[in-house]
């Protein structure tokens, strides 16, 4: 029997967009990052074709450890992998 390779992780838009509707998922969620992006429900789906947007939801979520770990762990995903995809998302020069 041929040994498992690990799954390849999901590109870093993929993670974003996961991490998205997680915020979404839960009202309390969303509304905090809503209140912090100062976007409102009728704006989120046009800002989510901007640049950065993406690297905005994952900064978010890097903003409170505790949510970066919920979301790490129902979408088994190593919190660093999600720092990865903030970097790659946001660009070359990006603070990190």
């Amino acid at each position: 029997m041929a040994p498992q390779r690990p799954s390849p992780l999901p590109d870093p838009e993929e993670i974003a967009l996961r991490a998205l509707g997680f915020l979404a998922s839960d009202e309390d969620r969303l509304e905090r990052f809503l209140g912090t992006t100062g976007l409102g429900p009728d704006t989120i789906r046009e800002s989510a074709s901007q640049p950065g947007f993406l690297a905005a939801v994952l900064d978010h979520l890097a903003s409170d450890e505790a949510l970066l770990l919920t979301f790490a762990a129902n979408h088994r995903l190593d919190p660093q992998a999600i720092s990865s995809a903030r970097q790659k998302l946001a660009g070359p020069g990006a603070p990190q």
